[in-house]
């Protein structure tokens, strides 16, 4: 259980530089104002009518602060972008670039290549210069200027680096390994006295980072996502007894198969790691494409990647991260199910056309769409605003469409998973007409998965 203690923020001490925003502490004087520290955020905003509301939990809103930390005069940023592609990485850069550039007066900015590998000297390139002029375009483009990469490294040699480097604060772009591994590195400078700002700007398609009610790319790669969903079902409709199986991201959650069902309306089935389903059987997968297949002649199913965990074995392969790789041969539903399917019906003696389709890594390499491009803005500025306050151990998060401080410690603790009882899966369930595809009770399965 999460407690107040554990969503208070880290400060790496009094704050003694007046900020240069030159914004307002006097409310509706048509000047954006300042933040105070005591502004917060309430975790929930729900209740029963009939019921007295318990005190909720509440988060740190972010936003600028009047005084800093860092003097911006002296101070040395430094960003690092980890991970898998996300669309928007490019224009998180770039924003938080020229924030630091023009409004905080910050001239010194280092961009760490491919990863926290390159914050170590054994195996990186050197960082670069980071300026204005160096980040014009990146936010057309997709991936990430500074580039990726996954695995585990040395606390104790990123913050060697970042000592000898004279870095005062570090922005990290990524999904929950680099959150991971950013509380590692406050950790290590923790244990060593050092006053270095760690502040991390969440990055996932999945959507599945704890107590942030987004990630940037999600709509994008959701966007992209409906364009491989909508072809399946032109596919489907195009032949007799057509079939079509999209699958798409989500390792842990069916968040991006969800929304895109959704998008699509046209999807019969959707599949997620949350919600446990059955092949065979008489309310099976199976037997509930049978009738489909009877009453209209096509169908179209989608389904999460997270899906293969049932199909995980001794010797599933893993990447860099450690993460499942549900691409790997041991692991991956999407094969598996289309070639389930055609031996189902094959058996049976009823003639179909089972179409695969599998946008993979073409939903997170594209430049973010207008929606994603406005919210990592956002996010980068808001993250600035955090670093030079001298927050740290921090991820910025979004909750009821407000900006947050989250602790890193309380982000890492979990993930954040599709609610089979929730309103989303509610609509997906009411927009396909799927029925219940198994017998086991739904919060069963969830607590045995």
């Amino acid at each position: 259980m999460v407690t107040q203690t554990d969503l208070d923020v880290r400060s790496l001490g009094e704050r003694r530089f007046p900020s240069p925003l030159e914004l307002s502490t006097v409310p509706g004087d048509e000047i954006a104002d300042y933040v105070p520290d005591r502004a917060r955020v309430a975790l929930s905003v729900e209740s029963m009518a009939d019921e007295v509301a318990a005190p909720s939990l509440v988060f740190e809103k972010a936003g600028p602060r009047e005084a800093l930390f860092f003097d911006p005069r002296a101070t040395r940023a430094a960003i690092v972008t980890c991970g898998g592609l996300c669309p928007g990485i490019n224009n998180v850069l770039r924003s938080m670039v020229l924030e630091l550039h023009h409004k905080y007066r910050v001239k010194d900015v280092l961009g760490f290549r491919y990863g926290f590998e390159g914050l170590c000297k054994e195996e990186g390139v050197p960082p670069i210069h980071l300026g204005p002029d160096e980040v014009r375009s990146i936010h057309t483009m997709g991936g990430s200027f500074l580039g990726l990469s996954r695995g585990r490294q040395d606390p104790k040699v990123m913050v060697d680096t970042l000592e000898a480097r004279g870095i005062d604060i570090l922005f990290a772009v990524g999904g929950d390994g680099t959150l991971r591994g950013a509380h590692a590195i406050h950790e290590e400078i923790t244990r060593r006295g050092a006053k270095i700002a760690v502040v991390a700007v969440p990055k996932t398609i999945d959507n599945d980072i704890a107590f942030v009610d987004k990630t940037f790319g999600y709509d994008s790669a959701v966007e992209m996502a409906r364009t491989a969903v909508d072809a399946g079902h032109t596919e489907a409709i195009g032949a007799r007894n057509g079939i079509s199986v999209v699958k798409l991201m989500g390792r842990d959650s069916g968040f991006i198969a969800a929304a895109a069902t959704l998008a699509s309306l046209e999807v019969n089935f959707c599949l997620v790691p949350e919600v446990h389903f059955d092949l065979e059987g008489e309310i099976g997968l199976f037997m509930a494409l049978e009738r489909r297949l009877a009453e209209r002649a096509h169908a179209l199913i989608v389904v999460a990647e997270g899906c293969g965990q049932s199909l995980e074995g001794a010797g599933v392969e893993r990447d860099a991260s450690g993460n499942v790789r549900y691409a790997s041969a041991s692991a991956d539903i999407g094969p598996v199910l289309r070639d389930a399917i055609a031996a189902h019906f094959a058996k049976q003696g009823t003639r179909v056309s089972v179409k695969y389709i599998d946008p993979s890594y073409i939903i997170r390499s594209v430049p973010a769409n207008a929606s994603d491009s406005i919210f990592c803005d956002s996010l980068a500025r808001h993250a600035v605003h955090a670093g030079m306050a001298g927050k740290t151990d921090l991820v910025i998060g979004r909750w009821h469409r407000l900006f947050t401080h989250v602790p890193l410690p309380v982000s890492i603790g979990q993930k954040k998973r599709l609610d089979p009882d929730g309103d989303l899966w509610l609509a997906v369930t009411e927009t396909t007409g799927q029925p219940p595809l198994s017998r086991v009770d739904p919060s069963r399965a969830r607590r045995t998965r």
